[in-house]
């Protein structure tokens, strides 16, 4: 069981590495033992987060007691909701490539025989997978869990009521001392954002990828059975090294056809593209947009969860959790029940132990009378997106919007038009050079598009960006406009008062003129400079690929127009 840390613990040329080893405490008789990096994405200034090293500390234990050495490394996170709307935001993408490196960096390093990472945010959790497929040793990921809702005045509130009280605070709908109630109260404590926003939808389609234990996901963050669950890592990673059961056993291209269900009938977030795509690069399975287009289509919508529903993750847990959707899919013949999960057992052999959604509850429709027939992601394209762009359609905006272009160069600019009353119904605003290489980052746009919401137009205008979308995004968006506006891409060559067709029916985003007129307006473009000119950002925007192959880094830098 001790495949790799066996190179240093058992190589009688490596004195300095049992030198080392005996001085963090390990005798003789651990040298023989399996190695296991904890890995925790802990960190005191993000409620996502803030617990996580609580959690890592109670694995290590469990760890222990199975006689295997747990020893806890960390690495960083990004805050989505504190660097939203900042020139933070474009880090917050990157992290999740950081998140990967690192976490292959000391487990590679130092030989761990296995890995347990414990993650709490958006990024933290796809840069784990990303990890562990690369390194393909045992493992599995722990999430943080979900926060419980806020309340003022008997409502319930969350963070996108936060972002959403600056547009209604501009519009004179709520007074400042509103604005600032709900700022207090949207965030209770500890646990990831509580919608089925980016980190529940990632915890979701990693537990249906089979890489948690059952019900990981809908556990909230501050729940006995959390706390609980730290308890019966160590028993499944000594499981995993007995069985030598390895990342890519677990990862299959079945297996990623189970997590996009899942995300799909969830009404999960925009990003799963970009990183369900990343996570499957890492494990050589092949991924691209048309496979979320093919499983959209045969998919209904059935969650009423927020950001466009009534209820949050822990309204779900309560009434059976993901366990219990998935059970619901596997009866109907919707996943594939043969898969391999981290507990050694098929995906199908967890659920006969799971409960089926709770008889009544209201928070999954059943599949025989969904919200929307097909699934709410949609794939565009057109010659605003050759090469495809994504689209959030709930059916509760409508499925078609046609308007004229309202064209931003930055996401700041946008705001200062919505919160200045700038924007009218039938506007379609464009905010472009935001994407993985112009923004460098591909920053999210929560900020505008809650400004919009809460402004009163989310069914009366239309965004589209070459940026990215927060899970907590809901209207007529459309976000990994590719190629992007820094590369060229058409949504550099749109100007104010252009006609433009958004139709999720045949799934086109269409720039209404001529094809004239858009050849002699991309002869005459000419790409601006990078924002970043050192750094973290300028290697992320000569490196990352565009958002359709999920924006992934490698170690040869891209062609790339400064």
């Amino acid at each position: 069981m001790n495949n790799y840390s066996r190179q240093v613990t058992q190589n009688r040329l490596q004195g300095g590495a049992r030198a080392m080893l005996h001085a963090i405490g390990l005798t003789e008789e651990d040298l023989k033992k399996p190695q296991v990096g904890i890995v925790s994405m802990g960190w005191e200034g993000n409620p996502c987060n803030m617990h996580l090293n609580d959690l890592a500390r109670g694995i290590k234990v469990s760890v222990w007691k199975e006689d295997l050495i747990g020893l806890i490394y960390h690495t960083i996170g990004v805050s989505d909701g504190i660097s939203m709307g900042s020139s933070g935001m474009r880090f917050s993408l990157p992290s999740r490539d950081i998140i990967a490196e690192s976490i292959e960096t000391v487990a590679a390093a130092q030989w761990y025989d296995g890995i347990i990472a414990v993650a709490g945010c958006d990024k933290n959790m796809p840069g784990s997978i990303m990890a562990l497929a690369r390194l393909n040793r045992p493992g599995l990921m722990v999430y943080g869990g979900t926060i419980k809702p806020g309340c003022v005045d008997g409502k319930v509130i969350d963070i996108v009521s936060a972002f959403e009280a600056a547009g209604q605070r501009a519009t004179g709908a709520i007074s400042d001392e509103d604005f600032r109630e709900i700022a207090r109260h949207a965030c209770p404590g500890a646990g990831a954002c509580g919608g089925m926003y980016t980190a529940n939808t990632m915890a979701s389609a990693i537990e249906a990828l089979g890489m948690t234990l059952p019900y990981d996901s809908s556990y909230p963050a501050v729940s006995d059975e959390k706390r609980s669950e730290t308890t019966l890592v160590g028993k499944t990673m000594y499981r995993l090294l007995e069985r030598d059961l390895k990342p890519r056993d677990i990862l299959t291209r079945e297996a990623f056809e189970n997590a996009l269900r899942v995300v799909i009938v969830l009404g999960g977030s925009t990003n799963a593209t970009l990183h369900l795509i990343a996570m499957a690069k890492a494990a050589e399975v092949d991924l691209n947009l048309k496979d979320f287009q093919a499983i959209s289509n045969t998919t209904p919508y059935l969650a009423d969860l927020k950001p466009s529903g009534r209820f949050v993750m822990e309204d779900l847990y309560n009434v059976g959790g993901v366990p219990g959707v998935m059970k619901m899919l596997l009866d109907a013949g919707l996943l594939h029940g043969e898969c391999m999960t981290v507990t050694g057992r098929t995906l199908a052999e967890n659920l006969t132990e799971a409960e089926p959604l709770k008889e009544g509850q209201t928070v999954m429709r059943p599949l025989d009378d969904p919200i929307k027939d097909t699934g709410h992601l949609q794939i565009l394209y057109g010659n605003l997106a050759d090469e495809g762009a994504v689209a959030k359609i709930t059916g509760k905006e409508g499925l078609v919007f046609s308007g004229t272009a309202r064209v931003f160069d930055t996401e700041e600019a946008a705001m200062d038009a919505i919160l200045g009353g700038g924007i009218k119904a039938g506007d379609v605003l464009v905010i472009r050079y935001c994407g993985p290489k112009g923004g460098p980052g591909m920053p999210e746009m929560l900020r505008p598009t809650g400004a919009i919401i809460g402004a009163g137009l989310g069914k009366k205008v239309a965004l589209i960006t070459d940026g990215r979308f927060s899970g907590a995004t809901h209207g007529f968006v459309v976000g990994h406009v590719t190629p992007e506006a820094q590369v060229g891409g058409a949504i550099a060559l749109v100007e104010d008062g252009d006609p433009i067709v958004i139709d999720a029916t045949q799934n086109i985003l269409s720039l209404e003129i001529s094809d004239s007129d858009l050849a002699s307006r991309r002869a005459a473009w000419q790409a601006p400079v990078l924002k970043a000119s050192h750094g973290v950002l300028l290697r992320y925007a000569h490196s990352v690929s565009s958002a359709s192959e999920g924006c992934v880094t490698d170690a040869f830098p891209r062609a790339i127009t400064c």
